[in-house]
This record gives structure tokens, C-alpha cells and sequence, in this order.
């Protein structure tokens, strides 16, 4: 299933690690992730999300207020039943662990090229085989999984369709231009509405959107703490003025937002 990231022969178990047989060799770090990440191919020292956003992720998910979201992946993961999955992109792992729960006889793998996410995530689901790697060089075999699920995370179509076998499927999460209006309408003066089904137009031929649905629901932030955290894991967090995050932050009253997903589920025919 592992492929290595250098020259794409196949990675077999060897002690604490991996290794192909050109004799490239990844071990296996502390937290149990494999780091699967060569530094030529970084854009920078560390890319991905700092410590920072990722601990406000953590913290936001673990107290549960996108629980439906990560309800309603792991439902629609278990109904189609596949035989290896990979989470694409998968942060800190909230989402990876329901879905690893919902697919017990399935292999897991999940990725991100954040260390700082995957160090994390590596604590909610052994049973999964972590990786740290970039999501435009996937290492891991043509057609080697039957399911990807690709939560808030950049995409790359091409890479995807590549590892999905024929009649496998790829589950993309992403927010409508309806989620978080409320606090985007106190972020900005004006808040611009973008397209929410441009990535249908990126699906590569061979691939067919088979299910569409969204998923929508209002959520009351009472601590400061979550609005704190909602807005640092956001690009919001940064490209709002630190009066505006004040305003959200310290206000008395319990801070309403909607949460709205969309769910697309697109198949590889060949």
C-alpha cells in the first residue's frame, strides 16, 4: 500500500519503520507517525498549520460542536463500506478517528503535511497508519484505496482519482457560503459571496458526483474560549482586524452562528 516518496517502490515494514527496496528508509517517530515528507519536497521549514491553529482545533472539535458534521461522515463512510480508506489532509485527526470507528475491518491511513497535526492525531486512533507527506505526492499506491475522505482540506483531483481503485469513492466535506455568516457579517463590512459548487468543475474525467447533500445546523458559543478557538482555526482568525476578533470574543451574550456543510461524493468509473 505504501509507496516511497523518492522513487515510488514499494515501502515494506523493517523494524521501527519502513524502507523500499533501493534502501530508503523512513523510521517511525516517538508519537507512532511515519514522516514520509523528504525535504526537498517542503515549500518551507514547517509547512502546514502551526501548534497553534492546530490546538485550537483540537480543543474547538474535542468539545463538540462540529460533532454532526463528523457524525454524518462517519455514517456515509460506513455505508459504502470499503475495504482501505484514507483521510486526506487530516489535521489533528477528529475526523479520522470517527471514521476508523465506523470502519473497524477496514486498513486506515491518513495524512497532512503538518507535524504538528499529525503528532496529535496520532493519539485518537492507533489502529490508523499516520503520515506525515504532502498531499500532491500521496505515498501510496495507484488505485490502493476504495475510499478518501477529504475534509477542509485543498484537494489535488488528479493525485486523488489516481489513488482511488475503479468503483471507489472520494467524500469531500466543505463548508456553503452560508457557513458562519453571522460571524463573517461581524468580521467584515462586507461580506462577499463566493460559489460554494466551484470544485465540480475540477472533477477529472473518469470521476462522477454520485451523492450530494448538506448539512446545517445553528450553534451557540457561551464560553469565550470556543469563539477564541472557532476564529483561530479560521482564516477569519488572521484576516480580521483584532478589534473586530475582540467583538466576537468578549461579548456578553452566547455568540449564534449556523454550521453549514456540504457532502459530495464522487465515484472513479474506470
Amino acid at each position: 500500500m505504501l509507496a516511497c516518496p523518492l522513487c515510488q517502490a514499494t515501502l515494506a515494514q523493517l523494524d521501527n519503520g519502513v524502507a523500499c527496496p533501493a534502501g530508503h528508509r523512513f523510521d517511525r517517530a516517538r508519537q507512532g507517525y511515519l514522516n514520509l515528507l523528504p525535504v526537498q519536497h517542503k515549500n518551507s521549514r514547517d509547512p502546514g498549520d502551526n501548534q497553534a491553529m492546530v490546538e485550537a482545533r483540537r480543543d474547538f472539535l474535542d468539545a463538540g460542536h462540529y460533532a454532526p458534521v463528523a457524525r454524518r461522515l462517519a455514517q456515509l463512510a460506513a455505508e459504502r463500506q470499503p475495504q482501505a480508506w484514507l483521510d486526506i489532509g487530516c489535521g489533528e485527526g477528529y475526523y479520522t478517528a470517527q471514521i476508523a470507528q465506523a470502519l473497524p475491518a477496514a486498513d486506515g491511513y491518513a495524512l497532512d503535511i503538518s507535524r504538528e497535526a499529525v503528532k496529535r492525531a496520532c493519539r485518537r486512533a492507533p489502529e490508523v497508519t499516520w503520515m506525515v507527506a504532502s498531499m500532491a505526492r500521496v505515498p501510496m499506491a495507484d488505485a490502493s484505496c476504495s475510499f478518501i475522505a477529504s475534509v477542509f482540506s485543498p484537494l489535488d483531483w488528479q493525485e486523488a482519482r489516481r489513488l482511488l481503485a475503479p468503483g471507489g469513492g472520494l467524500m469531500r466535506v466543505g463548508p456553503t457560503s452560508g457557513h458562519l455568516m453571522e460571524l463573517r457579517e461581524v468580521l467584515y463590512d462586507e461580506v462577499r459571496p463566493y460559489a460554494d459548487d466551484k470544485h465540480l468543475a475540477l472533477v477529472p474525467a473518469g470521476m462522477t458526483h454520485a451523492h450530494g447533500e448538506i448539512l446545517e445546523f445553528r450553534l451557540s458559543l457561551v464560553e469565550a474560549k470556543a469563539r477564541a478557538d472557532l476564529l483561530a482555526m479560521t482564516p477569519h482568525g488572521w484576516r480580521a482586524s483584532a478589534e473586530k476578533r475582540a467583538q466576537v470574543i468578549e461579548q456578553p451574550e452566547p455568540f449564534v452562528v449556523t454550521v453549514s456543510m456540504r457532502y459530495d461524493y464522487f465515484v472513479r468509473q474506470d
